[in-house]
């Protein structure tokens, strides 16, 4: 049996994850109340101010994928009724409840005390957030609808209109479920922690501007945006996680040396690459292993954003406290319009010395799937650079063709190998 490599960073991500999930399991012996909400948009730090446990179901799914236990889910699901288009992180979930409801630690999970809907982009996020209120009856929901960003930019009155739902809306539900009254001092605080971790998260996805890149930023890097983007902004955990991750991504920048991969280090970067899109799951080893393999370095990834744009000068300020939980809500990268996706991805490729870049198509979630094609088309003119389409799903095993997938990207590696021929 071959033994995965991991860095010290991931095993330490695993652990944090793993005790958040026994803490769950244990939330109604200690009368820990739990909030049910989504990674884009999510309000974590106020969340913890009032002494309430976040729950996310996508982690629970995308957890479930990698631990080859989604399948059966989804099957479960799709017998109670849901199509096989329907995202199948809703469905992973669903099926998982229908199931038991135990988590994908092998603990089970605690009933929601609140179903909180911050919407970023995902119209899926409203429907599955039905589905949980029809499962749940008589739980409390709030709801925070953020303006998506057709025009690119935030504009004041978007911001004024989040804070007021922030104000009417959401504090009150977690006052109501709590039993405590509003702190803003204490959010005041995990706002700052969030900053310093954002500080330590944007060095390490920026290191991948040096030549080998220390980082894979997209395998890699869905280890290291997990405690940020799921259940620990804004505690003391994520300051100290991401402090010894810029230490350890440090330590091979001085050393000249790759990234670290499941066999090891990588010795040699030959392919440098910029992916848009969520990754597959079932088979992250897999799918993981054909890019490495072949050398190829993911210096830049769209995914990594999907829970903040951080590297583009966002932090959470703790001097405006709800303004700066709106701004951060609002520019999440669901809630980017397409030509602001575009602009994005062209600035990765050529700040980051990119080779090519990739799609990786996902075929239940419109969020990121709509438009790429085009996406693909209108980069290619702009950078001069060629691009590849792979396709795949997130968790359901059955859209994960690896043999499909594995010759599509040597044949787009192969071709970037002739473009750089005919240019020398």
């Amino acid at each position: 049996m071959t033994t995965v490599r991991k860095e010290d960073s991931m095993l330490l991500q695993k652990q944090m994850i793993g005790d958040h999930y026994e803490r769950l399991s244990h939330a109604g012996d200690e009368g820990r109340k739990v909030v049910y909400t989504f990674v884009p948009g999510n309000l974590n730090e106020l969340v913890r101010s009032f002494d309430l446990l976040p729950l996310l179901p996508e982690i629970n799914a995308l957890q479930s994928g990698m631990r080859k236990l989604s399948g059966n889910y989804i099957a479960e699901a799709e017998k109670q009724g849901h199509s096989e288009d329907v995202c199948t992180y809703v469905k992973c979930d669903i099926g998982m409840l229908k199931k038991g409801n135990i988590g994908p630690t092998g603990k089970p999970l605690p009933k929601p005390d609140l179903l909180l809907l911050s919407y970023t982009g995902c119209f899926t996020f409203m429907k599955w957030f039905e589905l949980l209120r029809e499962e749940y009856p008589g739980v409390p929901v709030a709801m925070l609808h953020v303006p998506y960003q057709a025009n690119g930019r935030i504009e004041p009155h978007y911001r004024d209109y989040v804070v007021e739902q922030l104000r009417t809306e959401v504090i009150p539900k977690l006052e109501q479920v709590s039993g405590r009254a509003f702190d803003e001092d204490r959010l005041r605080e995990m706002l700052g922690r969030s900053a310093r971790a954002e500080d330590d998260l944007v060095w390490v996805l920026e290191s991948a501007k040096h030549t080998p890149s220390p980082i894979d930023a997209y395998f890699g890097g869905v280890y290291y945006i997990g405690p940020i983007f799921s259940a620990f902004r804004g505690t003391e955990g994520a300051v100290d996680y991401y402090r010894a991750l810029r230490a350890e991504v440090q330590e091979r920048l001085d050393a000249g040396e790759g990234p670290m991969t499941p066999d090891g280090p990588l010795l040699h970067e030959k392919y440098r690459l910029v992916v848009e899109g969520p990754p597959n799951w079932t088979s992250f080893r897999e799918f993981w292993k054909m890019f490495y393999e072949e050398e190829a370095v993911v210096v830049a990834s769209t995914y990594t954003k999907v829970g903040g744009l951080y590297d583009r000068g966002f932090r959470h300020d703790p001097e405006h406290p709800l303004e700066t939980l709106a701004d951060y809500c609002l520019g999440c990268y669901t809630n980017l319009s397409l030509p602001a996706r575009v602009d994005l991805i062209e600035r990765y490729i050529k700040d980051y010395n990119a080779d090519g870049f990739v799609i990786n198509s996902v075929k239940s979630c419109n969020s990121f799937s709509v438009g790429q094609l085009l996406m693909l088309r209108q980069l290619e003119e702009r950078t001069g650079v060629p691009g590849a389409f792979i396709e795949s799903d997130l968790v359901d095993p059955r859209y994960f063709s690896a043999a499909n997938i594995k010759n599509r990207l040597e044949s787009y590696l192969q071709m970037l190998d002739q473009k750089r021929g005919a240019a020398a």
